[in-house]
């Protein structure tokens, strides 16, 4: 008897399913090729970015020293404006006290005098600040008019340069001493009563030397520095 050989045939997948493993390799490779496409994304971008991040910090930099540029200019200006003030300050000449009504002025006659009234008097209360009129050297300073005389009291001369001189008398308090440098402004006495005087002020004098008998009309001679009193 004859052996029946049977033979088994792979069965054929069937449609639906070759379709299922194609979309679903179709999906994988998607997936697969989205993410390769994401991660190469990443090393094109990054010079893009570090070029953005560059740009701007070379930017606030920049405007960080443009800042600092402006405020040294700005400090520089200040500088040279207190400098040029002070240099003015120096130069310029001002009265020797703030607040004062004017009373005998130069080459008044009177009894008071041995002469005409040899400068400008400033009524103030005794103890008034005096200030000097213009920076300079302190070439007389005491009492005795300083070595002009009793009648000044006590008083002071300041050398201005170029044959200039300011004398101040009458005061209470001196405050600055021979060969001493003074400035515009600075303080060198305190204003009083004594040697011939008929009240409390300061008698101020311009001179063209240290000693009595050289004045010259202070009020005209403030007038041409400017100084209006």
């Amino acid at each position: 008897m004859s052996k029946r050989v049977s033979f088994q045939h792979s069965r054929r997948p069937s449609l639906s399913r070759v379709r299922g493993a194609v979309v679903a390799a179709g999906v994988g490779t998607s997936m697969v090729l989205g993410v390769g496409a994401a991660f190469a994304a990443d090393p094109a971008s990054a010079p893009r970015a570090a070029s953005l991040i560059d740009n701007g910090a070379a930017h606030s930099v920049a405007k960080q020293a443009a800042v600092q540029r402006q405020a040294a200019k700005a400090a520089e200006t200040e500088r040279a404006a207190a400098q040029a003030a002070a240099v003015k300050k120096a130069a310029a000449w001002e009265a020797p006290v703030s607040r004062y009504v004017l009373s005998a002025s130069y080459g008044n006659d009177g009894a008071r005098w041995a002469h005409k009234h040899s400068g400008q008097d400033f009524a103030v209360p005794t103890g008034t600040e005096v200030q000097a009129a213009h920076s300079g050297t302190v070439v007389k300073a005491g009492p005795n008019g300083g070595g002009d005389g009793p009648a000044y009291g006590n008083a002071v001369v300041i050398s201005h340069g170029n044959g200039v001189y300011s004398q101040y008398a009458h005061l209470s308090r001196i405050d600055v001493h021979i060969g001493q440098t003074v400035k515009t402004g600075e303080h060198i006495a305190l204003s009083g009563n004594t040697g011939n005087s008929s009240g409390p002020h300061l008698h101020f004098e311009i001179r063209t030397s240290p000693n009595y008998g050289s004045a010259i009309n202070p009020v005209s001679f403030l007038h041409k520095q400017g100084v209006r009193i």
